[in-house]
């Protein structure tokens, strides 16, 4: 097994272009960026790699030392433990902007690490400017470097300095890479406030995301890898979803954006839903989205604990109400949990394994001939089926004409694909052709 690639943290103050950094040394857009201080607030991160040397990149949120409010200080708790496995430090400053207490005091908390670190100092665009990063050298920090995030100046210069201690990769470690099992990838999605973040940090055992009442607290997507039983699971905690004409604000706006992003690069969602208030009709509207990416799909019903009187009858209640208010949804399975006290969290892995496995299931051309042979279809006459492609699993329905069929009609024969052959948790999406057209 290879060993895991070192980390290198970003930290810095609000607003000094860490995520811009990030995202131009990982080559993706995987932060969100806005002129608005203070959009990231959990740590994200990302692979990279420089010079054949490899490592992990980590952006924090802004930092403000000695900020006691509750994000501001979940923010600083979040860039610690980010810092204390760091093999290196980019310490981001605004080299447009005179130094501020901000910057003394988190250079101050930076030298008493003892971990190597190195002084960017962003939106250096000009020759004027990059002289004037001398002026840095008050904060105490010999190892300084001149950088534009936004333009790439001076990107290869500090990236030289930050990997000069990190071995570069063998051929046999990248054909090792190459050669492992890809890891399920599962985004958790939902309203604002229903306890995804919560949920996320059962999963991994750890305060891997920020968790406060304040509906939004969450605006990048948080990824945590997690291994259970000899599988990897890369779990994803998306922002909450709100209805269009409630997302005012442009942080709002993009993670909105971001969460739709994530549900389409996943192999399984978790739809989180709130045992206390019941089915609401946004919470359809966001099922929608993964129904309509054709993502394998778990319907988790959280805060169960804060349920009370006769939990059999209620349970049965909601979950009509949710399959009444969600028909689309027959397919995927619903789980009753409290990601604030762990119970029934655990059901979750064997079950994110077999809607995957559902997903990716691929039945055979002879299989599906004698499905058709015992199928008692009568709108028309069905001459061969077969699976043109997994997740989802998409059939290809020949028949003896067109055009295509009813969805009444459609629908059945899906219901009876699934008796057959099982499909759990997975839409399944059937198109139909008449035989000898192309």
């Amino acid at each position: 097994m290879s060993q895991a690639p070192p980390t290198v943290v970003i930290v810095g103050r609000p607003n000094v272009g860490k995520s811009t950094l990030f995202n131009r040394i990982t080559g993706q857009r995987r932060a969100i960026v806005g002129d608005e201080p203070g959009i990231t607030r959990d740590r994200i991160h990302g692979l990279a790699e420089h010079d054949g040397r490899r490592f992990e990149l980590i952006d924090t949120g802004g930092i403000v030392v000695h900020d006691q409010e509750y994000i501001p200080a979940q923010i600083l708790h979040q860039a610690e433990v980010a810092l204390r496995t760091a093999a290196h430090i980019i310490f981001l400053v605004d080299g447009r902007a005179e130094i501020t207490g901000a910057d003394r005091d988190l250079a101050q908390m930076l030298r008493r690490l003892g971990t190597p670190v190195t002084l960017a100092v962003n939106k250096a665009e000009t020759a004027a400017q990059r002289e004037l990063s001398s002026e840095f050298h008050e904060l105490g920090i010999a190892d300084i470097c001149p950088i534009s995030a936004e333009h790439g100046t001076g990107i290869d210069a500090l990236l030289d300095r930050v990997t000069e201690g990190i071995p570069r990769a063998t051929e046999a470690e990248i054909e090792a890479t190459g050669d492992q099992p890809a890891a399920i990838k599962v985004a958790i999605i939902g309203r604002p406030n229903v306890g995804k973040s919560t949920l996320l940090n059962a999963l991994t055992g750890q305060d891997r995301a920020i968790v406060s009442p304040v509906a939004g607290t969450t605006r990048d997507a948080v990824d945590e890898t997690v291994t259970r039983d000899g599988v990897d699971y890369v779990f994803i905690d998306t922002a909450g979803i709100r209805r269009k004409g409630k997302t005012t604000a442009m942080a709002e706006k993009l993670s909105v954006v971001m969460a739709q992003r994530h549900i389409r690069m996943s192999n399984v969602v978790l739809l989180v839903v709130d045992a206390t208030s019941g089915a609401v009709g946004l919470d359809a509207t966001i099922a929608g989205y993964a129904h309509e990416g054709g993502r394998a799909l778990i319907i988790c019903v959280n805060k169960w604990d804060d349920v009370t009187g006769q939990r059999g009858q209620k349970k049965h209640e909601l979950e009509r109400e949710f399959r009444d208010q969600c028909k689309f949804l027959d397919y995927a399975p619903m789980v009753f949990l409290s990601a604030k006290t762990g119970a029934g969290v655990d059901r979750l892995f064997p079950l994110i394994r077999e809607v995957f496995a559902s997903a990716s299931l691929r039945i055979t051309t002879g299989e599906l001939n004698r499905f058709v042979e015992q199928l008692h279809f009568e709108e028309r006459k069905i001459y061969y089926i077969t699976q043109a492609g997994t997740r989802p699993p998409e059939f290809v329905v020949f028949t003896s004409r067109g055009p295509a069929l009813h969805f009444s009609h459609q629908r059945y024969l899906i219901n009876q694909i699934r008796r057959q052959f099982g499909f759990r948790g997975t839409p399944v999406v059937l198109k139909t052709r008449a035989k000898g057209s192309r």
